[in-house]
């Protein structure tokens, strides 16, 4: 058995609320909102504490494997694993197989903290007293979740009903209670005994899956099989796509919590938010003495109670109130907060044409295992990108049967490889690629390189990559 906490960092999400910073392709715990961090890296800060915590587990898709690394590799947190689920099928599968691969790796008796990725927690006293409560009542036979004390009648979450107090700090589950209506949200309020669902758990690995054997035995069986027969990738875990797939799509509340004796609650009377919408960005945003939270390139004038966000061209806001404005590369969103719990819709409806569907997906920033890239400008026949490369890592080695490349060095120091010929950039200096040349682009430095790339050719697609050799198993 661990004696330290075994953190299960939960990072497979592809919401698009906070559309258009948050993209399925680019969902929000890998995006920096307000600060210089992501929520995801603020997550691993939250469980960087060696005397308490074993590194993390974390659970995330394929597509996002490479952020996940890249992610911990900058905020200098070392990963117990990663596991990849092949498919989406909802909390209690993902749990499933990560309290599988811990009771293996650690013993039954390990515990683990479960927490989401993309949440935005005060980390204070408060809320480690909280932690302690909860892993000693974990350590006494409980299945623990944490309840955050209400500060208004919210209907975004779910609410939990406390039941006896249990006298470690925990209380009893009474029920559970779905996303109210206002003026549910406000009866329970006033009733007194109610909790936010955060969706944060400290469970004993073994007893978990004993309570899933007991509840849900096709998710255990599942989940165990994906475990077994994964596989080692690099630094990843694949889960076997055939066994998991066969897991029901169940969230584990509707799986165990709901059913099981044995679980407990530790109310947490803490600063949290799922920033689950640009109001709840707003709330927990530094306001100024109007009210408003505005970050990047802004300028805001007679303006009050507002959000105001840019990542490249520069937004200026005047004579207004409750208003959320935020704008990406490509998309500027213009709402009012009060109403962005909706922004769902919006973005349903522009998925819905072809015109638009794009921007709910991708951005014009992608992020590669060794780095990405930013698309400047597209025409007939050319296409210009901003490359950066971390220092340390490599492009593979590729070729393209139908465009050319020209690379210009803006910052940094690169090496080319041409042919049998290899070469070093540094800056303003430049070199051409032609087509169907094979070729390479390293990073031998310790500072990033950028470079600007000029795409000319016939057909431009990213699928226009003929990939030799490639360090990070790509075909």
């Amino acid at each position: 058995m661990s004696s330290k906490i075994v953190p299960v960092i939960m990072a497979g999400g592809r919401g698009t609320r906070l559309w258009p910073l948050s993209r399925a392709a680019a969902p929000k715990q890998f995006l920096q909102f307000l600060g210089e961090t992501t929520l995801f890296q603020k997550a691993l800060a939250r469980v960087g504490d060696a005397a308490l915590y074993a590194p993390p587990v974390v659970v995330t898709n394929a597509d996002f494997r490479f952020l996940v690394a890249e992610q911990a590799r900058a905020a200098g947190v070392p990963l117990t694993s990663i596991l990849l689920e092949p498919v989406a099928r909802n909390t209690a599968p993902a749990l499933a197989a990560a309290a599988t691969f811990i009771a293996a790796r650690h013993g039954e008796d390990t515990l683990m903290q479960v927490l989401a990725s993309d949440h935005e927690i005060g980390a204070d006293q408060a809320y480690l007293d909280c932690i302690a409560r909860a892993a000693g009542a974990a350590r006494a036979g409980r299945l623990v979740t944490f309840g955050i004390t209400p500060t208004e009648p919210a209907t975004g979450y779910g609410y939990i009903e406390t039941g006896e107090d249990l006298g470690n700090g925990a209380n009893a589950v009474r029920r559970f209670v779905e996303k109210p209506d206002r003026e549910t949200a406000a009866a329970m309020l006033a009733a007194g005994g109610y909790l936010w669902n955060s969706g944060m758990f400290m469970l004993p690995a073994g007893l978990f899956l004993r309570e899933l054997g007991k509840y849900a035995p096709d998710v255990l069986a599942a989940a165990g099989e994906a475990v077994e027969r994964a596989h080692h990738d690099l630094d990843f875990e694949r889960l076997d796509e055939a066994a998991f797939a066969r897991a029901p799509d169940i969230s584990v509340d509707y799986a165990i919590f709901e059913k099981t004796p044995i679980a407990a609650v530790v109310p947490a009377p803490i600063a949290w938010s799922d920033l689950g919408s640009w109001d709840s960005v707003w709330k927990t945003g530094r306001q100024d003495e109007a009210g408003n939270v505005a970050d990047g390139s802004t300028t805001v004038l007679d303006t009050r109670n507002s959000l105001v966000i840019s990542r490249d061209i520069h937004v200026a806001v005047q004579g207004l109130d409750n208003i959320a404005v935020v704008a990406s590369e490509d998309a500027v969103y213009v709402g009012r907060l009060d109403d962005s719990q909706s922004v769902g819709r919006l973005v349903r409806h522009l998925a819905a044409s072809a015109g638009t569907a794009k921007l709910t997906q991708t951005h014009p920033t992608a992020y590669r295992p060794w780095g990405g890239y930013t698309s400047v400008l597209n025409g007939e026949r050319f296409q210009v990108k901003r490359l950066f490369v971390t220092p340390g890592k490599r492009l593979s080695l590729q070729k393209h049967h139908h465009r050319s490349e020209h690379w210009i060095v803006v910052r940094g120091t690169a090496e080319v490889t041409i042919g049998e010929r290899t070469i070093p950039l540094r800056e303003n200096e430049s070199v051409y690629i032609p087509q169907g040349e094979v070729h390479r682009l390293a990073n031998p430095g310790k500072i990033l390189l950028e470079l600007i790339e000029v795409q000319t050719g016939s057909y431009l697609g990213e699928d226009d990559i003929i990939r030799i050799e490639d360090e990070f198993g790509r075909g």
